[in-house]
């Protein structure tokens, strides 16, 4: 048995349906397919400017009200672990991961994107998405910065006014790099 690349195959099957398709109907609206618009340094720079701000509020300086304001209203949340979320309870989360982390109950912990991840795509008469892989460090008192887990996430940026918010994200493809229990804060 002869074994054809899929290709070849969906190409044959295009130029057979094309050739017993006949004429375009008259009146049909005619459809044409056309790129979408072409990466540039720019929109890369400013959505890696972005993502870095955000993920500065979240990690470094754990505050929720500058966070939330980096956010579309009808922003979500969506990760293989915790699955949906929506802006409300993203900000709650925080904020109760920050009163943790000033009790001692809980860790910080460091976001890094890993370089030569970062690709930004524009989408037209919306915004960016973001596309990279990140590692996640924990950083406990007195001992050296642990790396946690490493995963790849997507991200949709909204261009709002001269704003790029996030609208969107969906970490997934995470992999734990410590135990849990490596990682006790007391």
């Amino acid at each position: 048995m002869v074994r054809m690349p899929l290709a070849v195959v969906a190409g044959a099957m295009l130029i057979a349906a094309a050739a017993q398709a006949g004429p375009t109907l008259k009146g049909a609206p005619q459809h044409h397919l056309t790129p979408g618009p072409a990466q540039t340094e720019e929109l890369t720079a400013a959505i890696a400017k972005a993502d870095a701000a955000l993920f500065h509020e979240v990690f470094v300086r754990c505050d929720p009200i500058t966070t939330a304001a980096m956010l579309t209203d009808d922003f979500r949340f969506v990760h293989d672990k915790e699955g949906e979320q929506s802006r409300v309870q993203f900000i709650r989360d925080l904020n109760g991961h920050c009163r943790r982390l000033k009790s001692g109950e809980d860790f910080a912990a460091r976001r890094e994107l890993v370089e030569g991840s970062l690709e930004v795509w524009p989408i037209n008469k919306y915004g960016a998405l973001e596309i990279g892989t990140h590692r996640f460090y924990a950083q406990l008192r007195g001992k050296p910065e642990q790396l946690t887990e490493t995963g790849r996430f997507m991200i949709l940026w909204k261009k709002e006014g001269s704003d790029w918010k996030m609208a969107e994200i969906t970490s997934a493809w995470v992999m734990l790099r410590v135990m849990p229990s490596a990682l006790k804060t007391r």
